[in-house]
């Protein structure tokens, strides 16, 4: 089973061309997540709706994309088109990672015409008569978002996606051009991690590894959003300080030569759909310049990684995680082991 998904900014064309493409790919479904964004005021209360400018900002929003297109996939098998706009690289991750956990591939393809013929396109876009103000909402809301573009196109999504220049192609000649580069590979499944959904509970191990001036290493994951310790779930029969161990030498090249000692045991509550468990940091120790030097660069998992101060990794960290880095560096300090519930010490 596998997704191509088509990205671009508003206006490039992507819809139009997804409508073409599934003609050129044998065994091929349009899912456009615009239905998605119009089932939500159907779904959630107003004052919940007004809380954001887009529905990609809704968690409920990115988690009905994945699942929805798990679900088509699993009716009618094949390839499944999907024309979206996706300018924010955590939610990039979010959703191709959840595909990728139910061993769906994505192929991520970009359209990129020139922004004098994109503008001239959002100028000219036909607008639903029925829709109050519709002219002025629909080219404005394109317009706005043609900065976002710019700064994804400069950082992240060239490296990410197959790119196609659109500026002198008709929607159907873009699809063809897309057709081939899937067909012979030219845009090849994203290089993500495929890390299966839990089914309940799991137990995780995270290793803090320090420079020379005590910051601390983090990762930033290719397969879900927002950065992270080296580290990752416990298999079965495997010791939680190895199985850190284990993944720290996956991720970075690193390899301990003695147990790290533990700093927290944290227990994360279950927050659906995510089940929660366990989560152990331990103390993997000051790095040497040298070892630093030889930290393997991002593969396949990573897409980078850093050493920050505790205030620089409030700013990377989600809440919880960040409160369980705190409480570690208070552990190393103390050098006794605390028991947290949810980012607070217990007892």
């Amino acid at each position: 089973m596998t997704v191509v998904w088509i990205n671009g900014a508003f206006g490039a064309g992507k819809t139009t061309t997804a409508r073409e493409l599934i003609d050129l790919i044998p065994n091929s479904t349009l899912f456009d997540p615009e239905v998605i964004g119009g089932a939500l005021p159907h779904l959630l209360p107003p004052k919940r709706l007004a809380e954001v400018g887009d529905y990609q900002d809704l968690p409920i929003w990115r988690r009905l994309v994945i699942d929805t297109a798990a679900a088509l996939l699993g009716e009618v098998g094949g390839t499944l088109v999907v024309p979206m706009t996706l300018l924010r690289q955590e939610y990039r991750d979010e959703i191709f990672g959840g595909l990728a956990a139910r061993r769906i591939a994505v192929r991520h393809v970009l359209l990129a015409p020139a922004e004098t013929i994109l503008r001239g396109r959002i100028a000219g876009r036909e607008v639903p008569p029925d829709l109050p103000d519709g002219e002025m909402r629909v080219r404005q809301w394109s317009y706005d978002h043609i900065e976002s573009y710019r700064t994804a196109l400069a950082s992240w999504l060239t490296a990410d996606a197959h790119l196609v220049d659109t500026s002198h192609l008709t929607p159907y000649e873009t699809a063809v051009r897309i057709a081939d580069a899937v067909g012979t590979g030219a845009a090849p499944p994203c290089s993500i991690v495929q890390t299966p959904e839990p089914t309940g509970e799991t137990l995780a191990s995270g290793v803090l590894l320090f420079d020379d001036q005590d910051r601390v290493l983090l990762v930033d994951p290719t397969y879900k959003p927002g950065w992270e310790f080296p580290g990752g779930v416990v298999e079965p029969g495997e010791a939680p300080a190895r199985a850190g161990m284990r993944e720290v030498e996956e991720e970075t090249g690193v390899h301990l030569d003695e147990v790290p000692r533990l700093l927290v045991v944290d227990w994360e509550r279950p927050k659906p759909p995510g089940y929660g468990g366990l989560r152990l940091l331990f103390d993997g120790g000051r790095l040497d310049a040298a070892a630093v030097e030889g930290l393997l660069l991002p593969g396949p998992e990573l897409r980078g990684w850093r050493f920050v101060t505790e205030a620089e990794a409030a700013d990377l960290l989600p809440p919880v995680r960040y409160e369980r880095l705190r409480w570690a560096l208070r552990a190393r300090e103390g050098g006794a082991a605390l028991y947290l519930e949810a980012g607070v010490p217990v007892g």
